[in-house]
């Protein structure tokens, strides 16, 4: 029974009380059970985090957004309070099948989409899967092609994607332990940030951290589908790029400005990967003005 004080992610996550103050739904999607939280009303907005996050990722932004618009963060099927089916692949594609039927379960049009890292490709790809549903887009740091052949990536993926990934996930939770603070380029996450971010894993298998590393090369097929349906996307598009994100780098805006001409861009100095958690002020007023189409 859920306690009084409590909320459903701050009981099953042993977190702190309000510090992830939102009403859980769950959504029974292919077998898998997809957590999400629903708050606000208005126009449709759908968060995605990417990996080792949770929806948690955006709690500023939604107490701060739910007031004007409908906010629905999605934990991807592995991640947060989302359990996978047993024969579950953690591919990107697949979570892109669970988020699209998700759209379509929930009847969402005209919605804009915010995500970055891994969330980027993945709502994109539902996106495309349900047409109507996402027509704007409100992206951080992230990517939509094929990346087999640049170094920067094949390094990493073949790295973090491999044996010494696999095991540095399994035994120390690597992405959340390692790659999160090494990340943070303004400030340090919180003990009770951290302890957040561990908590899914302390219950869930850890097997989604190494797949998406190893997806990065590994779905290319995919990732290409996404750039070939992208050239076709003529809806307003806003990018809130971090300037110090190791992944994600000017080559890769400039890219985007490429596929979506028409896309404004706000830059976040001195900011890491995590740009939701390393600058949470600047990168919810730069989503308010793409929201409102000031941008």
């Amino acid at each position: 029974m859920q306690s009084q004080s409590l909320t459903t992610a701050e009981e099953k996550l042993g977190l702190a009380k309000g510090q992830f103050p939102f009403q859980s739904h769950f959504l029974s999607v292919n077998g898998s059970r997809l957590h999400y939280i629903d708050e606000g009303q208005g126009r449709t907005v759908i968060l995605l985090h990417g990996n080792p996050a949770w929806s948690f990722l955006y709690r500023r932004h939604i107490q701060a957004l739910r007031g004007r618009y409908r906010c629905l963060a999605f934990d991807l099927a592995g991640f947060g309070l989302s359990e996978a089916s047993p024969d579950f692949s953690f591919l990107p594609e697949d979570h892109s099948i669970l988020i699209a039927a998700a759209l379509e379960r929930l009847a969402i049009r005209d919605a804009t989409l915010v995500a970055h890292d891994w969330g980027g490709p993945i709502g994109l790809g539902a996106m495309l899967a349900v047409k109507g549903s996402i027509t704007r887009l409100a992206l951080g740091n992230t990517w939509a092609w094929s990346v087999n052949g640049d170094f920067h990536f094949e390094w990493f993926s073949k790295l973090l994607g491999g044996p010494i990934g696999r095991w540095g996930c399994e035994h120390f939770a690597l992405f959340v332990n390692g790659v999160m603070p090494m990340s943070m380029k303004r400030r340090k996450l919180t003990a009770d940030e951290m302890r957040a971010y561990r908590a899914p894993f302390v219950t869930h298998p850890r097997k989604p951290m190494y797949v998406f590393p190893r997806a990065i090369t590994g779905s290319s097929k995919w990732l290409a589908e996404i750039e070939r349906g992208m050239t076709g996307f003529s809806g307003p598009a806003h990018f809130i790029w971090p300037e110090n994100d190791i992944a994600f780098r000017e080559k890769e805006l400039t890219r985007w400005h490429e596929l979506l001409p028409q896309a404004a861009v706000t830059r976040i100095p001195r900011c890491g990967h995590f740009l939701w958690e390393d600058a949470p002020e600047e990168t919810l007023a730069a989503l308010e003005n793409a929201l409102s189409g000031s941008l």
